[in-house]
């Protein structure tokens, strides 16, 4: 069962926690996990789970105005939606480029009006998504799941909202992920299962390995990290 979740402000969820620190999953596509941010897309959630909510870039139909209206109203009204995403970008997969950009933007600019953090996805195509921040003037916190890309492309990313969630790839030492981690600044670092088989703390173990810091350091800095970024927050 989830931590009973208690309203401090009328529109932050917050959720109760015992003595401890929690290890928290920005983004997990299995549900009943405890402390994890589930990838609930736009089905229909439990209450008191915390969840994302958003159009997949595979999932971006012509009419994607009518779900999109079901998302901004689930949004706003359920404190429990942390996060909208996963949305973004992807060449390999889903429909015209600009029907997945019209649904980007849309997905970004609630993010932005919510004050929570987007989940991005973004597959061949991070000149789109440097498109969408040159040309905005306020961007919504993105956090860019799975991350996995060469560190250059990261560093051009620091001058703009983005923060760099990881997953399973850093259980490889000589990935991408593992080597932007024990770069990248300690203020942009969230840890995900995403839809793997791994538990949480198998991520947190081989971060702590990484960066030489206790995983219960690292527990501290991602929850630090997501209220610093978001009115939805966590503990």
């Amino acid at each position: 069962m989830y931590p009973f979740p208690f309203l401090r402000y009328p529109v932050f969820c917050l959720f109760f926690r015992p003595s401890g620190m929690h290890c928290w999953d920005i983004h997990t596509h299995h549900e009943g996990q405890l402390y994890s941010i589930f990838q609930a897309g736009g089905a229909k959630i439990e209450a008191g789970i915390p969840i994302s909510v958003g159009i997949h870039p595979w999932e971006v139909a012509p009419n994607w105005e009518a779900a999109f209206e079901k998302i901004k109203l689930d949004a706003a009204q359920n404190p429990c939606v942390l996060a909208i995403g996963e949305a973004g970008f992807d060449r390999l997969k889903g429909p015209e480029i600009p029907l997945q950009k019209a649904a980007f933007y849309a997905q970004a600019s609630l993010a932005a009006q919510l004050e929570i953090p987007l989940i991005l996805h973004c597959v061949k195509t991070h000149d789109l998504l440097m498109e969408y921040l040159k040309s905005t003037k306020n961007p919504p916190f993105i956090l860019w799941h799975g991350w996995n890309q060469k560190p250059e492309l990261a560093r051009q990313l620091l001058s703009f909202p983005v923060f760099f969630s990881f997953g399973k790839q850093l259980l490889q030492p000589n990935s991408n992920a593992a080597h932007w981690l024990s770069a990248c600044p300690a203020d942009r670092v969230f840890f995900e299962t995403d839809d793997s088989a791994l538990e949480i703390a198998a991520i947190y173990q081989a971060a702590s390995l990484i960066l030489q810091l206790p995983e219960v350091v690292l527990a501290e800095r991602v929850i630090a990290n997501w209220n610093a970024i978001s009115k939805r927050m966590i503990s």
